[in-house]
């Protein structure tokens, strides 16, 4: 069988076409104009850049300011963002790509500094280890903070919440996206209401695995019902177990929302896989599972090379494999991995917040190099 082909067949994704099944995954940059949180001619240019990825799924951005938990990230539901987002999305168009927006609130992954001084919201008052990036006001110096246990949402403000994501929906298809990604993952808000580990809750949205499941429910409804299922998907993370969410109970609670959103008809089911060390294995038969529950679209994500995404293509585990860093330095990355060229190495330092420099500087290789 060969395997070049695999990634490079083209692939039907709602309703849209896409020439090959590389994909550039969400990457915090952190480069959103300030007061405001408005995207801008910088973003425009850093994604334009890498519009021959299969698809461009746009770094997070909060639904609202209670779901804002890093300094300088965009946001979805002011005026002003959704011109901004027009910039970025016009400029992708123009240069042939195709690009869905993440929908975002980070839940307890935050600091009172985003809040004036009140506490991050969660489904319970759980306390947990996470860090979330800050810059200073006074130095502006960015740093990894602490985050403090967050208060419990009551019902009445979760039901706020999902209109948030109903309405961050509709102003990024306003402002010129392919679709949208709701952010399930990486112990965000609505990951948290999927884990035993962080919501300890006794009401409907809490206690039984239905009602962990509940929120996850509502906010895709919510978003498919506005722009459609065929322009909504999700990304979620079975094997998450930093952040305080290692839950027993959350693979067959992954499983069960599968059959939810096959059921729904989604535009794709994005996976994080675990990339860190020692992290806990995706299992084959995992994935077996969840293909017997999800026949649509599978992205997977997480620590790829070409040979490992031409394994879990050929196997039919999934459709599209999402790559990040390699994105940061490599604009052209597609050619790049389905011709072996070289790659380059992102600098580290200048992945959060910034200018130009380790953002929109790194070059595509000249096509002469192709030879």
């Amino acid at each position: 069988m060969q395997s070049i082909p695999q990634l490079s067949a083209p692939l039907t994704l709602g309703d849209i076409t896409l020439p090959h099944r590389i994909v550039m995954a969400p990457m915090t940059r952190a480069r959103s104009s300030q007061p405001g949180d408005v995207p801008n001619a910088l973003n425009a240019a850093y994604y334009a850049q890498r519009a021959s990825a299969a698809l461009i799924v746009s770094e997070a951005s909060q639904v609202s300011p209670q779901g804002k938990g890093y300094s300088f990230t965009p946001g979805i539901y002011s005026k002003e963002q959704v011109r901004g987002w027009r910039l970025v999305t016009n400029a992708v168009h123009k240069a042939g790509g195709r690009i869905f927006l993440q929908l975002w609130h980070v839940g307890r992954m935050s600091h009172p500094d985003f809040h004036g001084g009140a506490l991050p919201v969660a489904p319970s008052a759980v306390p947990f280890q996470g860090q979330i990036w800050k810059v200073d006001a006074d130095t502006g110096i960015g740093a990894m903070v602490d985050c403090p246990t967050p208060r419990e949402l009551e019902r009445a403000e979760i039901a706020a919440i999902v209109n948030d994501f109903r309405i961050g929906a509709r102003n990024a298809i306003e402002a010129g996206f392919d679709g949208v990604e709701i952010h399930g993952a990486n112990g965000y808000l609505i990951d948290q209401f999927l884990r035993t580990t962080s919501n300890v809750r006794t009401d409907e949205y809490g206690g039984t695995r239905e009602n962990r499941l509940r929120f996850l429910k509502e906010v895709v409804d919510a978003v498919a019902d506005e722009v459609g299922a065929q322009r909504t998907a999700i990304r979620l993370a079975p094997f998450l177990t930093a952040r305080g969410m290692d839950c027993p109970d959350i693979l067959p609670t992954i499983l069960d929302a599968a059959a939810f959103l096959q059921e729904r008809g989604i535009a794709y089911l994005h996976l994080v896989e675990a990339d860190w060390d020692d992290a806990p294995e995706f299992t084959e038969t995992f994935r077996q599972e969840l293909r017997a529950r999800f026949a649509r679209p599978i992205i997977v994500a997480g620590n790829y090379d070409k040979a490992r995404a031409e394994w879990v293509l050929g196997h039919g585990y999934a459709d599209l494999v999402a790559f990040g860093r390699p994105f940061v330095a490599n604009p052209d990355y597609p050619r790049r991995l389905l011709q072996d060229l070289p790659l380059a190495e992102f600098d580290g330092a200048t992945l959060f917040g910034g200018t130009e420099r380790g953002y929109t500087d790194y070059p595509s290789l000249p096509l002469a190099a192709a030879a």
